[in-house]
This record gives C-alpha cells, structure tokens and sequence, in this order.
C-alpha cells in the first residue's frame, strides 16, 4: 500500500475522534515491536485506534487485514503507551477504522 493512503486515513480516523470530543494524544506512536496509528483521548477513555486503507475490496476488505499477530502487536504497544501516561483510573479500549476509497467505517472495541 502506498503511504501516502495509509497517512491520510489515519488522518481522517484522527478527524472523526476530534468531531466526537476526542483529544489527539498521538499519531504513529512507535516502540520497538509496534505502531500506534492514533491514540485519543476523551475524559478518562483513552482509545487506541488501528487504521486499515483499501483502495477497494478487490483483495479482501480492509478489516480482514487485521490478523491476531497485528492484533498482539497493536495491543502490547497499547499497553505500553498506558504505562507512559502514569495516570491511574484511565481505561483503554481498541477500535478499528477502516477506510475504502474514501469511506470511513469504525469499529469500537474491536479486540
């Protein structure tokens, strides 16, 4: 996939949090083993979101693509990027956005 879909999907995953009252807390949050392509925030719900662009579906939709290795992946960095808030009482949930031509979908709690 070419990068410059895959960044402007997560932007416009970014954008749809902010509409909702969300704060950006960051994009393309990286350690070693792992990627966060936007984590947000609203009061005490942080949400980790991983972002999946298809041009179309003609090789699988683009929520196929989340296999239970990138769902480990995605969740230990998560947890990771949690321990540097050092807030206590924040709860963390795992969505999916997908994004097809130009079509957003969301998928909260995802795994």
């Amino acid at each position: 996939m070419r990068l410059g879909r895959a960044r402007w999907a997560e932007e416009r995953a970014a954008q749809w949090y902010v509409q909702q009252g969300f704060v950006v807390l960051a994009k393309n949050w990286t350690m070693r083993g792992g990627e966060l392509d936007v984590v947000v925030r609203r009061d005490s719900l942080v949400v980790i979101c991983e972002v999946k662009a298809r041009a179309n579906n003609d090789f699988g939709s683009a929520l196929e693509a989340m296999t239970e290795e990138k769902i480990r992946r995605v969740r230990r960095a998560g947890f990771q990027f949690m321990r540097t808030l050092e807030e206590p009482g924040l709860t963390v949930r795992f969505d999916v956005a997908t994004v097809t031509g130009v079509q957003l979908e969301m998928f909260h709690d995802a795994f």
